[in-house]
This record gives C-alpha cells, structure tokens and sequence, in this order.
C-alpha cells in the first residue's frame, strides 16, 4: 500500500514505524490459546484475513517466521513479513505458537 501499512484484520492504516499507543516493556503478549509469545517465534494464522488493498486472503494455517513484537497502533502487537504480503502489522489474537 505505498507508504502505509494496513491491518488485514480491521483495515486499520497508519505510517510504518509510526506507534499511536505506548505499552510497558514488562506487558507479556499470549497468542489466542495463552502461550507465551516471544520475538523470533514462528507462528501460524489461525483465522481467514481478508487484506485491505488486495484481491489475496491471509489464510488459515498460514506460517509466518520470525516474528517481532512491537507496540504497534490499533492493539497490533507483533510485527512480520508475510510471504506474498510483505511487511504487515498483525494482532495476536489471531495467531497460535507453532
């Protein structure tokens, strides 16, 4: 999307490297069954994305390496790059720990 990142979960838009929310660095981010997420993890998607700005879905099952976590706008707190995707900003909720 040029410039901007989008969610594929709730659209949201906003300036790569721009954070609208301040987080403590001692909160402890879970994945949506509890684990315990850490940067570097390899995650899988657990629910169908649809991604604003393109005719391609995040699917289920969908792996995604090395994960980052950040406190990114909206509640998003890990950041990735996803194969066919690029540089997405995602919420955990979304995803399990592989």
């Amino acid at each position: 999307m040029g410039t901007l990142t989008v969610c594929p979960e709730c659209a949201h838009e906003w300036v790569a490297g721009e954070a609208t929310e301040s987080t403590d660095g001692d909160e402890i981010i879970r994945d949506a069954v509890g684990n315990v997420l850490v940067d570097g993890d390899t995650v899988t998607i657990i629910k169908d994305m649809k991604v604003k700005g393109s005719s391609n879905t995040l699917k289920v099952g969908t792996r995604v390496r090395n994960i980052r976590l950040v406190p990114g706008p909206g509640g998003h707190d890990v950041e990735a790059k996803v194969d066919g995707f690029g540089p997405l900003y995602l919420k955990s909720s979304i995803m399990k720990k592989a």
